[in-house]
């Protein structure tokens, strides 16, 4: 059985930094695509970056602030989150596919998700 989890989350004020980790269990991903989406209130879920043997993908609104890496060896994603803003408000999900093939912007192609962790950045 195939699990994502994420950590990491809270509450940051405006400017400052959050890292958030996602260890996948149950099969490894180190030769597919990574992904962390985002889902505020009212909103569609969106992509914030991507990760795959081939490089990194950033949603325009986090490029220069959001850094986006793996641990092959731990089966972990992290996102690491500077110059938060509170328009980063929102879950965060992290999201695992074994292709790499994949339109890493659209939520449909990867199979598999964490449960999220809420982000919350206060003015």
């Amino acid at each position: 059985q195939v699990q994502l989890v994420e950590s990491g989350g809270g509450l940051v004020q405006d400017g400052g930094s959050l890292r958030l980790s996602c260890a996948a269990s149950g099969r490894t991903f180190s030769s597919g695509t990574m992904g962390w989406f985002r889902q505020a209130p009212g909103k569609e879920r969106e992509i914030v970056a991507a990760i795959r043997w081939s490089g990194t993908y950033y949603a325009d609104s986090v490029k220069g602030r959001f850094t986006v890496s793996r641990d092959n060896a731990k089966n972990t994603v992290y996102l690491q989150m500077n110059s938060l803003k509170p328009v980063d408000t929102a879950v965060y999900y992290c999201a695992a596919s074994p292709r790499v093939r994949i339109a890493v912007s659209e939520a449909a192609p990867y199979d598999y998700w964490g449960q999220g962790t809420q982000v919350t950045v206060s003015s």
